[in-house]
């Protein structure tokens, strides 16, 4: 798995992994991967922050959360939107799978296991409820676009996932 985070000044870490990602508050952004990094530079925090997907509706809240963690450490900053490269499923750090799973949410496969899941109908999801992975796709769409909404058929559960995006 690769990491989103390529400069991150470890005195601003502790405070970027106390904002939490406003749909899924059981992650921060760190753990979802979104800081590509944050620096200090004469006396500004420069903060570089990447979408999920192009045109999140999270991002401007995410800026404006890291923008109040920071000043009640007494930082001024400065946030920006990095597009590419484009952020990936594989920048969840292993606590955020972990994380998503314990909130309920089925935590993205590999991408070809994902195309197998969403097209082919393949049985490859685990149920966050009971963890069997005899579920199926309800929708391709759930709470959100970067989710899919399942149904395990054990435990009758619904539940989320989280589609892999590369």
């Amino acid at each position: 798995m690769t990491t989103t985070a390529q400069n991150i000044d470890k005195r601003l870490e502790e405070i970027l992994t106390s904002v939490s990602d406003p749909e899924i508050p059981v992650l921060s952004i760190m753990d979802m991967g979104v800081v590509r990094s944050a620096i200090i530079k004469d006396d500004m925090v420069h903060v570089e922050i990447t979408p999920t997907y192009s045109g999140c509706p999270a991002m401007d809240v995410i800026g404006d959360d890291i923008q109040k963690a920071l000043a009640e450490a007494d930082y001024k900053s400065r946030v920006e939107l990095v597009l590419a490269p484009a952020w990936t499923t594989d920048w969840i750090t292993p606590k955020g799978r972990r994380a998503l799973e314990a909130y309920g949410i089925a935590a993205p496969l590999n991408e070809e296991a994902d195309k197998n899941v969403l097209l082919g109908g393949k049985q490859l999801v685990k149920c966050t409820n009971c963890g069997s992975k005899n579920t199926r796709m309800v929708s391709q769409f759930g709470s959100t676009a970067c989710k899919a909404q399942f149904q395990c058929n054990d435990c009758q559960e619904p539940f989320d996932y989280f589609k892999c995006l590369k």
